[in-house]
């Protein structure tokens, strides 16, 4: 027999859903509107026709989009920036969360590190600092410009370290009792019962990587360089068509600058949303099971 609820819980029930309905809207709604905008025409465009469906439908500023050199350019610096910076921040916090979940009586130094990894969570150099040291370095105008800086990502290692802590503590003494050291126990046991973690780990980085502009327009001193959304940045904040050739000179008869952003940019993130769902399933999970504990 269904348990009746009461008239305050029924209330609370529609008040949570319609909430939670109003803001995927607010998330969703701009992103329709500015696909949208990239497949209408030009004219609709500039008399603000487009709402949340194409007007005029055309593939016009797309061709415009894939025409740019800069714009592949920048993707590829991007795609190798996830590509070198995911394992390496994946490698790193493995191999920092993993001793920093032992009690302090079997790894001393423990309370130490984790302080001074906290620390650097409050407080850091300052952007001046920060330049200098990647420039003394030699790693200006470099990818590792872009993935060095943040190889070790604090947030992920405390989310790591507590996942670890919540594992049973039995499967690593009957590791030992095998004969396996800590890197056998840590690659055999404790990284396969941690996919939803690393998953949701993976999912952060990836998302940081991709998404990260300003270092781009710090680090890099040529425009070849940039990364994607620093590219985008300069695309959306200023227009510049020296560059153009005659062919985007033709496309740009038929298409609008806000066409053209609305296409970059929708372009810009049509990745992640194609790797979200994926790991969607184990985000939740992982994000829990590796919560700050007691």
């Amino acid at each position: 027999m269904t348990e009746r609820l009461s008239f305050g819980r029924r209330v609370f029930i529609a008040f949570n859903y319609s909430s939670l309905i109003l803001m995927s809207l607010l998330c969703i709604l701009p992103l329709i509107h500015v696909l949208a905008l990239s497949f209408s025409s030009n004219a609709a465009a500039t008399a603000g026709l487009v709402k949340l469906w194409p007007v005029e439908f055309t593939v016009k500023s797309y061709e415009f989009v894939l025409n740019r050199p800069e714009f592949v350019q920048s993707l590829l610096v991007t795609l190798q920036r996830v590509g070198l910076g995911l394992p390496l921040n994946l490698l790193l916090t493995v191999l920092v969360a993993y001793p920093l979940s032992k009690e302090s009586t079997r790894f001393k130094p423990r309370t130490v590190y984790v302080w001074f990894f906290v620390f650097t969570m409050l407080f850091n150099g300052g952007l001046i600092p920060t330049y200098m040291t990647i420039r003394s370095t030699g790693l200006l105008d470099s990818i590792w410009a872009l993935i060095l800086p943040g190889a070790v990502p604090v947030f992920n290692v405390v989310l790591l370290l507590n996942f670890f802590r919540g594992l049973p503590k039995e499967l690593e003494e009957a590791s030992f009792m095998d004969g396996a050291g800590h890197f056998r126990t840590l690659w055999k046991i404790y990284l396969p019962l941690s996919l939803p973690a690393m998953a949701t780990i993976a999912l952060f980085t990836t998302v940081g990587h991709w998404n990260s502009w300003f270092d781009g327009l710090i680090y890099m001193n040529s425009p070849e360089r940039y990364p994607l959304q620093s590219y985008l940045q300069t695309v959306i904040s200023q227009r510049d068509m020296t560059l153009a050739s005659s062919t985007d000179l033709e496309l740009l008869a038929e298409v609008s600058d806000r066409t053209v952003k609305a296409a970059q940019i929708f372009m810009g993130a049509l990745p992640i949303l194609l790797v979200y769902p994926f790991l969607q399933r184990y985000f939740m999970k992982g994000i829990v099971m590796g919560s700050v504990k007691e």
